[in-house]
């Protein structure tokens, strides 16, 4: 994930569209009492006042809700403060679908609305997919994420945590907030090279959703037969 200040005039432009949607055609407000929300923790990079690059901590805001209808998952992007760049929309869609299927839970009539809540910076980037999809099967089955815990990474179509950069920035970023566990694929991104794990902070590598949502949660992703 690659966070990037964007020009003002363009956020006003974008931000009199509202909300982006993903597989939707309809969308109706629904009432505050029935919104679930939630604010992810997520891992990124940028480029500091040097041009040099340093990892970062940010947060996604989810919002989730059960419709009257039966017409299928639907995935909206808010498109202010903060912008979704294409391929996180694409990668965050694919990644929420994917984890739901391996959880095997009903979501036809679940709406999911996702906000990154900074004026003017937009999220590129796959890395914050996993975590976000994680997070929303966490919502859905009403169990609470750890503490203290994040993970990045991407869900590939057979289900596995695929491999992401900058993670030496990320692990870095997230030890200065406190975390005291970071969740990291097990296949690791060539580029990155040898990377040391800080003081007293866990790096766990992870390869499946199940292995990654029962890290985070302490719950199985779904129940066994």
């Amino acid at each position: 994930m690659f966070i990037h200040l964007i020009p003002r005039a363009w956020l006003i432009v974008l931000g009199l569209v509202g909300v982006v949607c993903l597989g939707a055609s309809v969308w109706a407000k629904p009432s505050p009492s029935q919104i679930l929300h939630l604010q992810v923790p997520i891992l990124g990079t940028s480029i500091n006042s040097h041009h040099l690059p340093m990892g970062l901590v940010s947060n996604i805001d989810i919002d989730l809700f059960e419709r009257r209808d039966q017409s299928g998952l639907r995935i909206q992007f808010h498109t202010e403060p903060g912008q979704f760049s294409l391929l996180a929309r694409q990668a965050i869609h694919q990644a929420i679908t994917r984890a739901l299927e391996v959880a095997k839970l009903p979501v036809n009539s679940w709406t999911v609305q996702l906000k990154f809540p900074y004026a003017g910076l937009t999220v590129y980037g796959e890395s914050l997919s996993a975590m976000v999809a994680l997070s929303v099967v966490a919502m859905v089955k009403g169990e609470p994420l750890l503490a203290g815990r994040t993970l990045t990474g991407t869900i590939t179509d057979q289900g596995h945590i695929g491999p992401v950069g900058g993670l030496q920035l990320k692990i870095l970023a997230a030890y200065q907030r406190h975390f005291t566990r970071v969740f990291i694929p097990s296949v690791y991104d060539e580029r990155d090279g040898d990377w040391q794990t800080p003081f007293l902070m866990q790096v766990s590598p992870v390869s499946t959703v199940q292995e990654a949502y029962f890290g985070l949660t302490g719950y199985q992703i779904h129940a066994r037969p």
